[in-house]
């Protein structure tokens, strides 16, 4: 696996095997990888014959009391992984090669309506930075499809809405979650977890299936959501939401909607964030 640094470097290497008629697969991470990261490997491998992967800790996307000074930075155990995964190429910038401007002089882009809800609402400014990185990562890799998790449900339609807004030309493939023994999602905040609250934070997975299950019933919204709500809260959690949405564009539910739903969550236990989501279509 070649490890590259410049956009120069990124785009002959790329264009050598688009010259050989080879399809590309990008895998776009913050780094301080685990399997999760690795099974978006492996589903870019399954569309495409080179997968491209990168390491960038976007400072745009952290707001002021966030954990962008602390977000673990482990580039060499991390290009270990993708190398034992069969990535073909890691694509590792510093902040100067993403933002030639600056930050604060960088050009911004927003994808209004799926974003100014639930973690827009809570993080005001976070999509924007999403947004703004990726659109910049997906123009220098040029890849044929990009590959996002499911976790980060939210993110996924605010990056499929980017795409096919400004008509590029590629496919984003959304891959499962993959998840511990007890539930919880992957994810790089997990490690920020003690023992008791890593086994203590499945009851999140544990809320989601009974929003599922409530829909299935008939239950109505607002009464599925407050449930959950009292079910994290009483258990010690301090949750921002819990939430049952339309999950094309995370719009309400209409009266009576069972079919094409998902349920969102996202709340804290200890100093640890965590959010989490559950397809519904009863």
């Amino acid at each position: 696996m070649d490890m590259l640094h410049s956009a120069q470097d990124l785009r002959a290497a790329v264009g050598r095997w688009r010259s050989a008629g080879l399809r590309v697969g990008f895998v776009p991470t913050m780094g301080n990888l685990h399997a999760g990261h690795f099974s978006l490997l492996q589903t870019a491998r399954e569309h495409c014959d080179r997968v491209v992967a990168s390491v960038f800790v976007n400072p745009t996307q952290f707001g002021p009391n966030e954990d962008f000074a602390r977000y673990p930075r482990t580039l060499d155990a991390d290009g270990q992984g993708l190398a034992e995964q069969g990535c073909d190429l890691l694509f590792a910038p510093d902040v100067a090669t993403m933002y030639p401007f600056g930050t604060d002089g960088a050009t911004r882009v927003e994808v209004k309506g799926v974003t100014e809800t639930l973690e827009g609402a809570f993080r005001p400014g976070h999509f924007a930075g999403v947004a703004t990185v990726v659109l910049r990562l997906l123009n220098l890799v040029q890849a044929d499809v990009a590959v996002f998790g499911r976790k980060d449900y939210q993110q996924l339609l605010t990056i499929r809405r980017l795409v096919a807004d400004l008509c590029l030309p590629l496919r984003i493939v959304a891959a499962p979650t993959l998840r511990e023994a007890n539930g919880l999602a992957m994810s790089s905040r997990n490690q920020y977890l003690s023992a008791a609250e890593r086994g203590q934070a499945g009851l999140i997975h544990q809320t989601l299936q009974q929003m599922r299950a409530a829909v299935e019933r008939g239950d109505e919204p607002a009464a599925i959501e407050a449930a959950a709500l009292a079910a994290l809260d009483g258990a010690g959690f301090r949750s921002d939401y819990a939430a049952l949405r339309r999950a094309e564009d995370l719009g309400l539910p209409e009266p009576g909607q069972r079919r094409g739903l998902v349920a969102l969550i996202a709340t804290r236990l200890g100093s640890t964030r965590l959010i989490d989501n559950l397809a519904i279509d009863a």
